[in-house]
Formats: structure tokens, C-alpha cells, sequence
């Protein structure tokens, strides 16, 4: 039930991305960056200085850094430590426990971490709406766009996209700003968004976008 060891292996380029069904593109004046459940405690499972992590914080530190600069809100999803048994519901038999009440496993790493004006959201369920303010945080900005940079991307990267297009939000996936538990699944998981709820795309293009 703990989280896998997981192996190195080399993010998605531009040319590998699948194709998109849609042709949405990023507008700041509509846009909220979700960077999603980047704690110490899933990062751990990654090898140190190897890909996919250190691209990916990154890649997410450049996203977030010109969301920051262009307006967009910067929403962080989050794990409370120490949950309980109630609180974990369902995940308590697919992921056990969950966060320990420790602050070194709730910690965000340095160069993606909050900064004064952005918001968070307590995380219970795959999706970052689930039980949270999120919805309600874009509503009152008038906000109808979700960018989603993160881990993990075939769990609550995707049901976070999905569960946006459920609510008439358009989601968009940075490809390079997520990571996941193996190549495997992260590829399933941007042709699953690709396909039926959102837009893939890479850091550079969002950049050029906003």
C-alpha cells in the first residue's frame, strides 16, 4: 500500500506528445495554475538528481514563475499529515496511511514552494476539487481555465483535469511539469487527457502563451 520506488526514466518532448483533440490555448486573464501535491512525502519516491524529478521541478518552477508574473493565480494542493482513518476513507485501503504528521514529508522543495499571494487548498481525494475551495476560488475570480503541474500524473493530475471538464473548466497539462510512477503511465496519462478532457502541452509552449 506505500508508495512504489520509483525508477529514473526521461520526461516527454514536444515531439512525443499525443495529439490533442482540442485547440484550447491559454488565456491569463481566465487562468489558475493548480500545482499539485508537491510534498516531500511523493516526491521521496524518486531517485535524487535524476530525471523525472529534477526536470520536472524545473520545468513547474518556470510555470509557476510566469503565472506569478502574468496574474494568473497560483493555487497549491496539499496533504494534511496524520489523517484519520475517517479522513483517509477509501485511500487508507489503497495507500495506507498517507502523510505522517512530520513537516520535513509535508514540506514543498525550495524552488517551488508558495510564495506571499499564492493560495492552497487542503487535498483529500485524487481530485483537487474534491472537499476543497478550489471551485469556489476560480468562481470568484472568474476564472474558467486550469493549468496542472505536479505529481502524480495517471492519479490526481488526471482526475483533477477530468473532474475540471466535469465543471465546463478547460484544463491544460504541462507534459514536462508532471511526473508519475513510471514512463508507462505518464504517457497513458496525457493520451487519456489528450483524448477526452484536456489540452497536453509542454513548458515552452505555455510560456509562449502567457
Amino acid at each position: 500500500m506505500a508508495l512504489p520506488a520509483i525508477a529514473p526514466y526521461p520526461l516527454p518532448t514536444a515531439g512525443e506528445l499525443p495529439a490533442n483533440r482540442v485547440d484550447w490555448t491559454v488565456d491569463p486573464g481566465r487562468a489558475v495554475l493548480l500545482v499539485h501535491d508537491l510534498q516531500q512525502h511523493f516526491l521521496r519516491a524518486y531517485p535524487s538528481g535524476e530525471q523525472p524529478l529534477t526536470g520536472m521541478l524545473e520545468n513547474a518552477a518556470r510555470v509557476i514563475g510566469a503565472c506569478r508574473r502574468a496574474g494568473v493565480p497560483v493555487v497549491y494542493s496539499a496533504q494534511r499529515g496524520g489523517q484519520t482513518p475517517e479522513e483517509r476513507g477509501l485511500q487508507l485501503d489503497f495507500w495506507g496511511p498517507g502523510v505522517a504528521d512530520d513537516p520535513a514529508a509535508l514540506a514543498t522543495p525550495e524552488e517551488v514552494a508558495p510564495a506571499e499571494g499564492d493560495l492552497s487548498v487542503t487535498k483529500w481525494k485524487y481530485s483537487a476539487f474534491v472537499r476543497t475551495e478550489l471551485a469556489r476560488l476560480m468562481r470568484e475570480r472568474g476564472r474558467d481555465q486550469l493549468i496542472v503541474v505536479g505529481v502524480y500524473a495517471h492519479i490526481g493530475v488526471l482526475m483533477s483535469a477530468a473532474d475540471a471538464w466535469q465543471r465546463d473548466l478547460r484544463a491544460f497539462v504541462v507534459a514536462d511539469a508532471v511526473a508519475d510512477f513510471s514512463r508507462a503511465e505518464h504517457d497513458m496519462a496525457l493520451r487519456w487527457a489528450a483524448g477526452r478532457c484536456a489540452v497536453v502541452t509542454t513548458t515552452d509552449a505555455l510560456l509562449e502563451e502567457i
